[in-house]
């Protein structure tokens, strides 16, 4: 596995940074690829992306890690729907498109905000993923379990794998398998037992957080063998 920065043009005037991480057997169009957008507190050097990244890579699978514009800019408020949604269009159509990197088949996933704007693109057909990843779903804003973000999971109809602590305030777990028993797609769910929305562990946790990561990286890449392109992986 190597890893290779790259410059994501989004606007004339405006570009965001990335890094490439490419597996030691990869080939052009055939290998399957996945993009890992970040959460609105935190950008691409969160821990849990790169390892995701960088362990993707070393399983087989082509990865971008990406910032949004404000990130990229030192500013903590996120970026507009619109701007999160052009930057979002522009790098998977980066992926999709490069002379060197490109490739057929693209996962989006994403923490917490990231991985909410791409389902939303993917059910307005703004963003033609093979599959989807959430890392922690921001279903309801903490506290307020009647405002549900809801009503574009229901359109979606491809393969979708949720990871989801069980303290997580920002989602609670019998409101999303309520949500999810009534969705058309294809989906999983992975519990992380005292998770937070960051998939965290408390102070007094059985485990590490090594261990939750590797644990998410490895379902990761079994699910994505399985439904999204089992020949494109090794085994």
């Amino acid at each position: 596995m190597r890893t290779h920065k790259v410059s994501i043009p989004i606007a004339e005037d405006e570009k965001v940074s990335g890094v490439v991480a490419i597996p030691a057997d990869f080939q052009k169009r055939e290998t399957t690829g996945i993009i890992l957008a970040h959460g609105a507190a935190n950008d691409m050097e969160n821990p849990l992306i790169v390892f995701l990244s960088n362990g993707l890579a070393e399983a087989g699978f082509l990865s971008l890690r990406f910032n949004f514009l404000y990130k990229e800019k030192g500013r903590k408020a996120p970026d507009s729907q619109k701007k999160l949604v052009r930057t979002w269009k522009e790098v998977f159509q980066f992926l999709k498109v490069h002379p060197k990197f490109g490739t057929n088949k693209i996962v989006a996933a994403g923490k917490s905000m990231g991985g909410r704007v791409a389902s939303q693109m993917a059910a307005d057909g703004e963003l033609p993923a093979d599959g989807l990843i959430f890392l922690g779903y921001p279903l309801h804003p903490p506290g307020k379990k009647d405002q549900l973000r809801d009503a574009h999971l229901y359109k979606l109809q491809l393969p979708l794998l949720f990871f989801s602590g069980t303290r997580d305030t920002f989602c609670d777990l019998d409101l999303l398998r309520m949500v999810l028993g009534r969705m058309k797609s294809d989906w999983d769910l992975e519990v992380i037992d005292d998770g937070d929305h960051s998939l965290g562990l408390s102070k007094s946790a059985d485990r590490t957080q090594d261990e939750v990561y590797a644990h998410v990286l490895r379902t990761m890449v079994d699910w994505m063998r399985t439904k999204i392109n089992r020949s494109t992986t090794r085994s």
